[in-house]
């Protein structure tokens, strides 16, 4: 899994939330909240590119960028990879770490447990009609 840089993630989360885009449409938005060039934004569409995250099409001669990935499988990725690397593969240590660091409460932990039964539990009844 390749991380994102903090100006690629920005662009995934507008092309995320807008949908296929140009590079000029992009710049737009991004460069709202910091000074950016063309060159600078393309470049970032590029690397986003070659990291498969986004692919290209062409509109006569513009270049139309749109997400490969969604944000749920990019996450999960990310999570598969701090598991890996800062938790010794334990989602157990993981989880523990987010409540003791208060990202989460073990309220809400909860109730994601219960939400994953009641999917679990819908899952295996599907199976079980197929």
């Amino acid at each position: 899994m390749m991380n994102l840089g903090e100006l690629e993630q920005q662009v995934m989360e507008f092309l995320w939330t807008k949908g296929p885009a140009t590079g000029e449409e992009v710049l737009a938005a991004v460069g709202k909240s910091r000074p950016l060039t063309d060159s600078t934004i393309r470049t970032v569409l590029r690397r986003l590119e070659a990291k498969q995250f986004v692919r290209h099409e062409m509109d006569g001669r513009q270049f139309i960028y749109s997400s490969v990935r969604e944000p749920r499988k990019v996450a999960a990725e990310a999570v598969r990879s701090a598991l890996k690397n800062f938790c010794r593969g334990s989602l157990e240590e993981l989880l523990t770490g987010l409540v003791d660091h208060r990202v989460v409460d073990s309220a809400e932990l909860r109730r994601l447990a219960e939400k994953i039964s009641v999917q679990e539990k819908a899952l295996a009844k599907k199976r079980k009609k197929s």
